[in-house]
C-alpha cells in the first residue's frame, strides 16, 4: 500500500488573516501608531534618610543653667606640671581584647602612640584649671626655673583654632634624647647643655654646633631651622601677626601672660625676634643682608645664623590634633543648633559603639542584629583610639566649644 504525505494535514502552515483596517480608532496624534512601553522606574539619586530617635529628641534648645568652669575629673590636679602628667596619661584608650584590627594595625597603633613627642597645649591646661592667672604665672616661673619650656607652633590653624602655644617639662626632653643611643654620648650632653642653657626661647646661635653635629641632629629630629625667615615679603607685616612673622612678639600670648613677667612684655628676645639688635642684647648672630646677583630682591633677609630646638615626631602630633579638632567640630554640627548632649557626642565619636563593653549590637532594618567592633570605626582607624574626653579638653581650652549644665539630659556641648 502506497504511503502519500501531504501538507494538509500540518499546523505549521497558517495562512495570513487580513486585517479590519476600519476597525483601528483614528489616532488623535501622528505618534499613536508608534508602539508604547511601559515607564522604566529609575532608582532614587540620593537615598533617604532615616532620622533616628534620638535627633527627634532634640530639636529645641537645650536648657542652660551655667558653664562648665573646670573639665578635671580628678579633684587632686592642683597645678600645671600634675596637669600636664594627667593629659599625657589620659590622651588613648585601651585597645579593647576584641577589636577587629589584626596584629599588624595593632603594632601601628602602638607605635603611633609610642613615638608621640611629650607636648601638652597651654589651652588644655587651662581646661582643667579654673583660674587662668595663676595657671599663666606659674608657667612662667617653671620657665625662669628652667623646669618647663613653652614652645611657639606658628601657621597652624587660623584665628581662634590656631595652636599657638605648647608646653613640655625639661625632663621628659633630656629623657627623649637620653634614650636615641644613635646620637653619641657626647652630643647628647652637648644638646642638654644648649637645652638647659636657653630656657627662655628654642633659639641656638649656628656657631654652638659643628655642621656634622647639626646634620645628625636634624636628622633624628631634635633640631630644624627657624619656621620661617625674615625677609621682604614679611618686613612690613602688622605687629602681633606672629603667623606671619614666626615670632614670639605676638597680642595673643602677650595678652595671655602673667602680669609682671617677662613675657607680658614680649619675652627676653622680643627685640631680636622681631628683627631689632642691641648691645646687651641675646647672643645670636644677627642676618646679614643677602644680594641677589641678577635678581630684583636685594636686602632680603633670607639667610639666617641659627638654628631651633625641636622635637621628633611634632608634625603628627599637631596632625592628630587639627584632625580630631575638626572632625569632633563635624559631628557636633550635625546637631540643628550645633549643640547637643555630652552622652550623645561621645557616642558619635565612638562610632555608636557604647564605651562600657568591647562590642555592642547596632540593629539594622532587614538585617537583623550585626556585631560592629571597635577597629572598624573612624576612632580607631584615623585617631588610634584617641579619647572623647581628651578631643573635648582640647576643644574647650582652644575656645572652640563651650560645656554647660542643662539639669535634664546632664551636661551640654556647644559650638562658640
Amino acid at each position: 500500500m502506497p504511503f502519500t504525505f501531504t501538507a494538509a494535514p500540518s499546523s505549521r502552515i497558517s495562512k495570513s488573516k487580513p486585517k479590519n483596517i476600519s476597525l483601528k480608532r483614528a489616532a488623535s496624534s501622528p505618534f499613536g501608531s508608534l508602539p508604547q512601553r511601559k515607564p522604566i522606574q529609575r532608582a532614587q539619586s540620593k537615598p533617604e534618610v532615616v532620622e533616628t530617635e534620638q535627633d527627634d529628641l532634640f530639636e529645641d534648645r537645650l536648657d542652660d543653667l551655667g558653664l562648665v568652669a573646670s573639665l578635671a575629673t580628678d579633684l587632686s590636679l592642683r597645678d600645671v606640671v600634675q596637669s600636664m602628667n594627667y593629659i599625657r596619661s589620659h590622651m588613648f584608650d585601651e585597645i579593647p581584647e576584641r577589636s577587629g584590627m589584626n596584629s599588624t594595625r595593632i603594632s601601628e597603633v602602638l607605635n603611633f602612640r609610642r613615638f608621640l613627642p611629650p607636648i601638652v597645649t597651654n589651652g588644655h591646661v587651662h581646661a582643667l584649671i579654673k583660674s587662668p592667672t595663676l595657671v599663666e604665672r606659674e608657667i612662667a616661673q617653671l620657665v625662669s626655673a628652667a623646669l618647663l619650656r613653652k614652645i611657639t607652633i606658628p601657621g597652624r590653624g587660623i584665628g581662634r583654632s590656631s595652636i599657638s602655644d605648647a608646653l613640655v617639662l625639661v625632663k621628659d626632653w633630656e629623657l627623649l634624647i637620653r634614650d636615641t643611643k644613635s646620637l653619641g654620648s657626647d652630643l647628647i650632653e652637648k644638646y642638654v647643655e644648649q637645652l638647659r642653657a636657653t630656657s627662655w626661647t628654642s633659639i641656638i646661635s649656628i656657631d654652638a654646633l659643628t655642621g656634622d653635629e647639626s646634620s645628625i641632629l636634624m636628622r633624628a629630629g631634635f633640631l630644624s631651622a627657624p619656621s620661617q625667615s625674615l625677609n621682604s615679603a614679611n618686613v612690613f607685616v602688622r605687629p602681633g601677626d606672629d603667623a606671619a612673622s614666626g615670632t614670639m612678639t605676638s597680642i595673643a600670648s602677650i595678652s595671655r601672660a602673667a602680669s609682671g613677667s617677662l613675657a607680658a612684655i614680649g619675652g627676653h628676645g622680643a627685640v631680636h625676634g622681631a628683627g631689632g639688635g642691641g648691645a646687651n642684647g641675646l647672643r645670636v648672630n644677627r642676618p646679614q643682608p643677602v644680594s641677589l646677583v641678577g635678581g630684583n630682591q636685594q636686602g632680603s633677609y633670607t639667610k639666617r645664623q641659627e638654628l631651633q630646638l625641636a622635637l621628633p615626631s611634632t608634625g603628627s602630633f599637631l596632625k592628630l590634633l587639627t584632625d580630631a579638632r575638626i572632625h569632633l567640630l563635624s559631628l557636633l554640627s550635625k546637631s540643628k543648633y550645633r549643640e547637643a548632649p555630652l552622652y550623645l557626642l561621645r557616642e558619635r565619636w565612638d562610632g555608636g559603639i557604647g564605651s562600657n563593653e568591647q562590642t555592642r549590637r547596632s540593629f539594622r532594618l532587614g538585617e537583623g542584629f550585626t556585631e560592629v567592633l571597635p577597629g572598624r570605626t573612624r576612632k580607631w582607624k584615623q585617631f588610634y583610639g584617641l579619647r572623647f574626653e581628651w578631643v573635648l579638653e582640647e576643644c574647650v581650652g582652644a575656645g572652640l566649644l563651650e560645656v554647660f549644665e542643662t539639669g535634664s539630659v546632664g551636661r551640654g556641648v556647644r559650638a562658640v
